[in-house]
């Protein structure tokens, strides 16, 4: 349903009920799950979205962003509905921690005018360039820290979208599609711009070619940008102009123009640490062919703030961590002698380096650790590169697009804990008709999840772990240990029940 939005009303009064407004549902989703409130919202400039409000998650009770994409003829939105389906349900696939979470979506032609309306995670603490800006109002410079882990996080999402099968590019990143939240977490939206360029720029109300005009981002853009021949380089010279002015805070425009290849020039030269010189010109270079991959990035020298070493080991302990007791760390470090050597390097030459306990604060690591498992610190450079098989839709063209069809799969929730831990027990009726099979299963979160239900002899061990894995009770990939799959476990616990054992 449409409601009118009303005059606003001077005085407090009128501020207080200006606030009321920005409250009220609106609409609901035919869920009932996501409520639409009046608040409009600004989640960076995102072509062919018309309009974005904040709207609540009843199930998770966190704010999120209702994005509405309004098509001006319902006959071109008919005749988009199967390629719209498919191409919103590929994007529900996009899974990482830097890249904002697209949640559901569904298609509406209750109005006057069709609409495709999508729920997306909300960055409450807005945008790069927001925080550039507020950064350089207080006389503050960039911390490097921050300016590495920032890199590596953008790196990180932008390596995995080029190293899916086929390549995603991105095509309209700048620091205003770049958010923060408050742990310091880095994540990159507007994913999905590329996809309404080529396949809805007529269809869409409103011109999604729009942003490309605007004076102010016209220098996050590559030379080659909009040309047949243009590729996931387009992504890097993008990614390089936002690595430059997260260093300066901003690139000085003459007036309203454009920011120019000289500004552009200057402020990469007044950078003082040549490798964070280096680093960036390898990004902006004029020829598409000589700019390094996203991957390649990530192992540069000037992004390695973290010893390796030390990055594995929290990775691994976060990993594993439900294998330990809780507190495990506070406990350790209370038991250490402050003065024992934790580690040692011996030289023949001179004298040899000592590292005490002392020398490493619990509250730090206790930190760092968290850090860890909130993702600002991601183990991509260290791992191998390998493709992400995404459909193939999600990096068509409009041409390539008309040639191909795919059936659109029914949406579909997964389970993705581990199981650590299965216990069988199988009970047959006096009469040997049917038995009760009850499952008890320890996940990796440290939840239980408790099952029962009547099988028949016929019910084969395969089909039951089979159907186990279709209802997302356990999943297919998680593993008990390291090459026995949670289905397969059940399967071979089903077989030696039944088989008296």
């Amino acid at each position: 349903m449409t409601m009118s939005v009303p005059e606003n009303i001077s005085g407090s009064e009128g501020k207080d009920e200006e606030s009321e407004d920005e409250s009220e549902i609106l609409e609901e989703s035919p869920c009932g799950r996501w409520q639409k409130r009046r608040e409009q919202v600004s989640q960076g400039n995102v072509p062919g979205i018309e309009s974005a409000y904040l709207a609540m998650d009843t199930e998770e009770g966190v704010e999120v962003v209702w994005n509405e994409v309004q098509f001006s003829d319902k006959k071109v939105f008919k005749s988009f509905e199967e390629r719209i389906r498919e191409m919103f349900e590929n994007l529900m696939q996009v899974e990482h921690p830097n890249i904002v979470k697209f949640h559901k979506y569904w298609l509406d032609m209750s109005e006057s005018r069709a609409r495709v309306i999508f729920i997306t995670e909300y960055m409450s603490s807005g945008s790069l360039k927001q925080f550039l800006k507020k950064t350089k109002k207080n006389h503050k410079t960039m911390n490097v820290k921050a300016w590495k882990r920032w890199c590596t996080q953008i790196l990180s999402a932008l390596s995995y979208l080029h190293s899916c099968d086929p390549p995603i590019i991105h095509g309209n990143l700048t620091c205003d599609t770049i958010f923060i939240q408050h742990n310091g977490l880095i994540k990159i939206g507007s994913v999905w711009h590329r996809l309404f360029v080529n396949v809805f720029a007529e269809a869409i109300h409103g011109n999604v070619h729009q942003h490309r005009d605007e004076v102010r981002n016209q220098h996050f853009f590559a030379p080659e940008y909009g040309t047949a021949g243009d590729d996931y380089a387009i992504d890097i010279f993008s990614f390089g102009i936002c690595a430059l002015e997260m260093a300066v805070l901003e690139i000085q425009a003459n007036g309203d123009n454009a920011v120019s290849k000289e500004a552009i020039d200057h402020a990469g030269q007044s950078l003082e640490d040549p490798l964070m010189r280096e680093f960036i010109q390898s990004c902006v270079r004029t020829e598409a062919k000589t700019r390094p991959t996203a991957h390649d990035l990530l192992f540069h020298r000037v992004l390695f703030e973290v010893h390796s070493l030390k990055l594995l080991a929290a990775h691994c302990f976060i990993n594993n961590q439900y294998l330990l007791p809780e507190n495990c760390v506070d406990e350790k470090t209370k038991s250490f002698d402050p003065n024992g050597i934790m580690a040692e390097i011996n030289h023949c030459d001179r004298p040899g380096i000592h590292l005490k306990y002392s020398h490493v604060s619990p509250l730090e690591l206790d930190k760092f650790l968290e850090d860890v498992k909130n993702g600002i610190y991601p183990l991509m450079n260290f791992a191998s590169q390998r493709p992400h098989p995404i459909p193939r839709a999600l990096s068509l063209s409009q041409e390539q697009m008309e040639t191909v069809k795919t059936p659109t799969p029914e949406p579909q929730e997964t389970e993705t804990r581990k199981v650590v831990q299965i216990h069988c027990n199988l009970e047959a009726n006096e009469e040997g008709t049917r038995s009760h099979l009850s499952l008890f299963l320890k996940m990796d979160d440290r939840l239980h999840r408790q099952l029962s239900c009547d099988v028949l002899p016929s019910d084969s061990p395969k089909d039951l772990a089979s159907e186990l894995v279709h209802h997302a009770f356990i999943s297919e990939v998680s593993t008990i240990s390291s090459d026995h799959q949670a289905s397969s476990c059940l399967l071979v616990a089903f077989e030696q029940i039944r088989a008296g054992r």
